[in-house]
């Protein structure tokens, strides 16, 4: 494997580095979830409960709830039909015929996914959980991280409170060029480098950005760790859903978590450099130092002490098959569990690529799949039933105005309670403010945990809870409006943030299940893009509001977190409790 996790340049996965994972097909053991999607996904279409002996065993029953019924004495020791090779055709063709293609690559990336989902969740499956955490984590450390370093920079720059908030809006420009760039780059040059290229410049820009000359120069700066960061959420959700069992999809809304951690660690940061007895032209250097120097060492603990595989996925589109079966044998070495797939069961399914060029993808190919997501092909059948179509509409307006709702209360949320007043009526310290913004912070963090529960409540599902998180996020935010005391602000703004944590946590796991698998893709890939464009206009909204009612972009932010509220109680379906196909 190498010195800590590390491989020579240019050394390739091979399957002779993972002896003992591979068992005959005939021999191999299904994981539950195979079979229950197949039978759900039968009795939907109304046949029989009892699926196909070729697919599930002879010995074997299926129930239409999805339960599997094991014949005494027959199938293997877990009690699960081994895969026939006939069976594994018909259930890729099947799956291909639904998703609209059905290339060689498709058919090979299928087989794929069900060899993944056989060796379940393991140690891999788990350290990438982690490691893609941190790039939630980047995010929103930083998000947070400019927000808090806006008073400072309005002191030592002389720039005004409001034109000061184009800071904000320059990290955004860097983060809507870094989800665009990064995004189609890791299908090009592959998970692998995107992966850790993007903590790389994040860190080297975030350290460089404590340096800043001029107000101007920070800016630049933030802009650029930003390309860096954008390309976290993207690159990151795609390379641990790649490696992620379907039985483990919730992992996947779990990793929502890690984000008001972020938050928590750059208001304690925050806390210990700009609300000290730093001087305000070094706090807010030291700050930045600070928080570049993390960004790197998680660089480091992703590049050093980890090896990661790169995407079976890419690996098949770049007509390298045999690394690509490697990676899957190299998880389950890792999982201490064995692997069916091999070469020759990819060929039998897909073709033999040395018969014909049948599964390699050129870079123009690549591009163009990406962006046929965004073809009226793609979108048309989202609007398919008058039912998936109001779904649609309603969850793309929720992501325009909470993606420029909570920026402009959370990302000037120091500089709102820097206006606070104490209990004698005069302007609290930067200590206090702070503080209390880290106190803001350590209240919002269980919102995301509790979410994770509240989700599954009967009678309260996922709508429920996005829908009474939302309407208390807006109504908060216009309590916190209501006196400028810097306690009663605390306290508001926590309770705020605790619900507004809820309600993106949520809204995060809902999103990909409402929309039907084939078109899963351009359905989460425009409420992204409609996010992060409405973040970019949040910004350039506050620093043009007039100066008469500071409280002015807190209103705004209210009245649009409301206005999400309505549409989500308009929204016609519920997904809790239905597997997600």
């Amino acid at each position: 494997m190498g010195f800590l996790g590390l491989r020579r340049p240019g050394q390739k996965d091979s399957v002779n580095d993972y002896q003992g994972v591979l068992v005959p097909l005939a021999q191999a053991s299904r994981h539950p979830t195979v079979a229950a999607e197949y039978a759900r996904r039968r009795s939907a279409e109304g046949r029989s409960s009892t699926t196909d002996t070729s697919t599930f065993g002879a010995n074997n029953k299926i129930e239409a709830d999805g339960t599997l019924v094991k014949e005494e004495g027959r199938g293997s020791q877990d009690g699960l039909s081994p895969y026939t090779l006939e069976g594994l055709r018909a259930e890729v063709h099947e799956d291909v015929a639904a998703s609209g293609h059905d290339s060689a690559y498709d058919l090979k990336s299928k087989v794929i996914n069900k060899a993944i989902q056989d060796i379940g969740m393991g140690r891999y499956n788990w350290e990438l959980f982690i490691l893609c955490g941190f790039g939630w984590f980047a995010d929103n450390l930083w998000l947070q991280g400019v927000a808090l370093t806006l008073p400072s920079l309005s002191t030592e720059f002389g720039v005004s409170e409001t034109q000061v908030r184009y800071t904000t809006c320059s990290l955004f420009i860097g983060l809507c060029i870094g989800a665009s760039f990064w995004g189609i780059g890791s299908d090009i040059m592959g998970r692998r480098l995107a992966f850790n290229m993007t903590l790389l410049i994040a860190g080297v820009f975030g350290i460089a950005a404590g340096a800043a000359p001029t107000w101007i120069g920070a800016c630049g700066l933030y802009a650029s760790l930003g390309v860096g960061v954008g390309g976290n959420l993207p690159v990151d959700g795609a390379l641990f859903l790649e490696f992620l069992p379907n039985a483990s999809g919730g992992l996947l809304t779990l990793l929502s978590v890690w984000w008001p951690v972020g938050q928590l660690v750059a208001s304690l940061i925050g806390w210990a450099f700009l609300g000290s007895h730093y001087a305000p032209d070094k706090g807010w250097r030291y700050f930045v130092y600070t928080m570049g120097t993390l960004t790197f060492v998680m660089f480091l603990a992703r590049f050093l002490f980890f090896h990661l595989y790169e995407s079976p996925k890419f690996l098949l589109s770049r007509g390298r098959q045999s690394e690509a079966v490697a990676v899957v044998h190299g998880m389950a070495y890792k999982n201490k569990t064995t692997t069916w797939l091999t070469e020759e069961i990819l060929n039998e399914i897909g073709g033999d690529p040395s018969a014909k060029d049948v599964h390699k993808l050129s870079t123009s190919e690549i591009i163009r799949r990406k962006l046929s997501s965004f073809s009226t092909e793609r979108i048309g059948p989202l609007f398919h039933t008058r039912q998936l179509g109001m779904t649609t509409v309603l969850l793309w307006f929720c992501w325009l105005t909470i993606g420029m709702g909570y920026p402009l209360f959370n990302a000037f949320l120091p500089q709102y309670l820097s206006n606070g007043k104490g209990s004698n009526g005069e302007s609290v310290s930067n200590y206090i403010t702070y503080r209390n913004y880290a106190i803001t912070s350590v209240v919002g963090v269980p919102g995301s945990i509790l979410a994770c529960w509240t989700v599954d409540i009967k009678y309260v599902g996922r709508k429920g809870t996005m829908a009474i998180a939302t309407m208390l996020s807006g109504i908060f935010l216009f309590l916190f409006t209501l006196s400028a005391n810097s306690n009663y602000q605390v306290a508001f703004s926590s309770v705020e943030t605790f619900f507004q944590n809820i309600m993106y946590g949520v809204l995060y796991a809902y999103t990909p299940e409402v929309f039907p698998a084939p078109n899963r893709g351009t359905g989460t890939g425009i409420s992204s893009f409609l996010n992060r464009i409405a973040g970019l206009c949040a910004p350039i909204i506050a620093a043009n509001i007039p100066d008469a009612n500071p409280n002015a972009p807190v209103f705004v932010s209210g009245g649009l977190i409301l206005a999400a509220f309505v549409a989500m109680v308009f929204l016609p379906i519920e997904t809790r409790g239905k597997q997600m196909l």
